[in-house]
């Protein structure tokens, strides 16, 4: 927290992200139950319930999936496990968020919405 910044946002978080491995914000929100409701804390939370292990998916400042990616040359396979449907809206944005990280990795990103192995590091 910046010295001197007690003033919450009026507004809820809006908006799709993909969020790295070890994001604070993530690891340091708390209580986990609110950023992690339900399936969320199984998927992305180590059985210890320690948070960053997995890339995330936020909706709206929830954890709503888990995902994942591979390169190969300058492709990257983007893969998203999604924990809820999300609307057309949130898809435009997940695309969009796919484009950003291909941007920011040098490379062609190829999205695709489907299952994500969990393990130590997913």
């Amino acid at each position: 927290m910046v010295a001197g910044d007690t003033v919450f946002p009026a507004a809820e978080p809006r908006g799709v992200r993909l969020l790295p491995y070890f994001d604070a914000y993530v690891v340091a929100c708390q209580p986990r139950e609110r950023l992690y409701p339900g399936r969320a804390a199984e998927r992305a939370l180590t059985p210890g319930g320690q948070a960053g292990n997995h890339p995330v998916l936020l909706v709206d400042g929830t954890v709503a999936g888990v995902w994942h990616q591979r390169r190969s040359g300058r492709r990257l396979d983007i893969t998203v496990e999604t924990l809820r449907p999300l609307t057309v809206p949130q898809l435009g944005e997940l695309d969009g968020q796919a484009g950003r990280i291909g941007e920011i990795l040098e490379g062609t990103p190829r999205l695709t919405i489907g299952d994500v192995p969990v393990g130590a590091h997913a």
